[in-house]
């Protein structure tokens, strides 16, 4: 295995522990959650980057939806959002009096 593989591994599955003790308590604390959570995304980017890097395969996480929504509600999601960034971040026209 790479060694940068490997310690994408070693780093995403501590981020994983640490989210899984944050959010498995009897008191879930938001702010550490999400924090928690961050590390995950941020640590399983760095793994996808870093398997990308050595085998040119995609994003092993692309097909994970998250809970509570199906895929045609987030594909209608990500389209719309696409859609007003495509119409808002351009320069805005100020009128002249």
């Amino acid at each position: 295995m790479s060694k940068k593989i490997d310690a994408a591994l070693k780093d995403l599955k501590r981020a994983l522990k640490a989210h899984a003790e944050v959010v498995g308590g009897s008191a879930v604390s938001l702010k550490k959650a999400q924090r928690a959570s961050s590390k995950v995304t941020a640590t399983a980017t760095a793994y996808a980057a870093a398997v990308h890097a050595k085998s040119g395969m995609g994003n092993p996480f692309d097909d994970m939806a998250p809970p509570g929504l199906e895929r045609a509600t987030l594909d209608s999601l990500s389209a719309e959002r696409d859609s007003l960034h495509k119409r808002l971040t351009g320069p805005i026209d100020i009128p002249k009096k």
